[in-house]
C-alpha cells in the first residue's frame, strides 16, 4: 500500500487527478470505478481542467459508479447519477453509452444487483477504482457489519452516514435510508484502488486501515489485503498515522 500525504486538499486533488490521468494514458480504454461525495470533487475539477487543455482524452474510457441511493431517479438532484453528470461527465468527452450506474429504481432488487455485477464482468473488470472513506470506515456504502457482503447489494444506511450526508439534502429526514452498492469483493476485484481522504474527521478511519486487523466493523480495513492500493490523504487526514507517514511524499506500508 502506497501512502501519499499532501499538504492540503488542493494538492490532494491535483495528485489524484494525475494518477487517474496516468491510468488513462497507459490504457485509454480503462474501466474506471468512480466515487461520489465531497472528497473527489476537487479531483474532478482538475480532470475537467486537464481535458479543456487537451491533455487528456476520455473517449475510450468506460465507467462504473460505486453506488446509488435507493428510491431516487437519475433526474433527482441528489442522485449520484446527477452528481457525476454535474461534477464530471457532462464536462468531458466520455461516451454516454459507456457510463454505468447501479439503478436507484428497480422492481427486482436481486436482479438489479446481479445485472450490475454481470455488466462489470462483461466490461473486463475495473482497472482503477476510486474510493472515499466514511467517518465510520465505510467504503462505497458498505457499512460496518458483522460480516462482509461480497457483491453488489442493497444496504440500510448507518445513522452516521445519514447524518453526514444530510448536508446535501434539505434535512436529515430527506436522506434515503438505503442504497445499492458494490460489495467488498466487487471493490477488491479492481486491479488497482485509489483511496482519497481529507480533513481531520477522517483521521481515525484512515488510521484504522493500518491496524493490521481486517474487521467488517471497519470495512476499509479489507484494503490491507489488496495488492495495489494508493492512499492520497492530506495532513489533516494523516494526523493519526505513524510519523513516517506524515512527512509528505510517498511511503510504502
Amino acid at each position: 500500500m502506497r501512502v501519499i500525504v499532501t499538504e492540503d486538499y488542493q494538492e490532494l486533488s491535483h495528485k489524484a487527478a494525475q494518477l487517474l490521468s496516468a491510468q488513462l494514458q497507459k490504457k485509454p480504454e480503462s474501466v474506471i470505478g468512480f466515487a461520489t461525495g465531497s472528497t473527489p470533487i476537487g479531483m474532478y475539477k482538475e480532470l475537467i481542467q486537464s481535458y479543456n487543455r487537451k491533455e487528456i482524452d476520455f473517449s475510450q474510457m468506460s465507467t462504473f459508479n460505486l453506488d446509488e441511493y435507493v428510491g431516487l431517479t437519475r433526474e433527482h438532484p441528489q442522485s449520484y447519477y446527477h452528481f457525476m453528470q454535474e461534477q464530471l461527465f457532462s464536462h468531458i468527452n466520455v461516451r454516454p453509452e459507456k457510463i454505468s450506474f447501479p439503478p436507484g429504481i428497480f422492481s427486482d432488487a436481486e436482479q438489479a444487483c446481479q445485472s450490475y455485477e454481470d455488466a462489470m464482468k462483461a466490461a473486463g473488470g475495473v482497472d482503477l477504482q476510486i474510493l472515499g472513506i466514511g467517518v465510520n470506515g465505510h467504503i462505497g456504502f458498505n457499512e460496518p457489519d458483522q460480516h462482509f457482503t461480497l457483491y453488489t447489494h442493497i444496504v440500510e444506511l448507518a445513522q452516521k452516514t445519514i447524518e453526514s450526508n444530510a448536508r446535501f439534502f434539505g434535512s436529515e429526514d430527506e436522506v434515503p435510508r438505503s442504497a445499492i452498492t458494490m460489495g467488498i469483493k466487487s471493490i477488491m476485484d479492481a486491479r488497482s484502488i485509489l483511496l482519497l481522504a481529507s480533513d481531520r474527521n477522517k483521521a481515525e478511519a484512515v488510521q484504522q486501515i493500518f491496524s493490521g486487523k481486517v474487521d467488517p466493523q471497519v470495512p476499509a480495513t479489507v484494503l490491507q489485503l489488496h495488492p495495489d492500493v494508493t492512499l492520497v490523504v492530506d495532513r489533516e487526514a494523516a494526523s493519526l498515522l505513524k510519523k513516517e507517514f506524515q512527512t509528505g511524499g510517498v511511503s510504502v506500508w
